[in-house]
């Protein structure tokens, strides 16, 4: 794991809450890595966004208005301009319906919306350390959904 990169990380949030948006940037603020964090409020913005400047990272809410994630997630995977673009799910759902869409659709990891700051701050800097420009992590089924309750 890396403990601090020296570059900047583009992460786009797809995230209509307020307050669950305000808390990921908290976090993000908190961690020892250089974020660049943009936000879109629905699926329908989101896609417009992608289509303007890809990002490093995209962490993608299932419940949004518009297109929901799991539309979201289908147009990603199936458009070549992404094949590269991690795709994080970041969701208060963690049925295993949905982690197994999510997985069966091609996301590479399900992060289920932890209750503190210092868990994200975990997760992040968790999903961080992978170097994805190198590789694209794709982890076994059991190692699918980072932080399981």
């Amino acid at each position: 794991m890396n403990p601090v990169k020296e570059q900047n990380t583009n992460i786009l949030l797809a995230e209509d809450d307020d307050d669950d948006y305000y808390v990921f940037s908290l976090a993000v603020e908190e961690i020892p890595y250089t974020v660049i964090l943009s936000r879109a409020e629905n699926g329908e913005i989101l896609m417009k966004l992608l289509d303007e400047k890809v990002p490093d990272i995209l962490f993608l809410d299932l419940l949004m208005p518009c297109q929901d994630g799991r539309q979201c997630l289908r147009a990603i995977r199936s458009n070549q301009k992404f094949d590269h673009l991690p795709v994080i799910i970041y969701s208060s759902l963690s049925d295993l319906v949905n982690v197994e869409y999510c997985y069966r659709e091609g996301s590479n990891l399900f992060v289920i919306k932890p209750t503190t700051i210092a868990e994200l701050k975990d997760l992040l800097e968790k999903i961080l350390s992978i170097d994805w420009k190198k590789t694209l992590y794709y982890p076994t089924k059991t190692k699918f959904v980072l932080n399981e309750r």
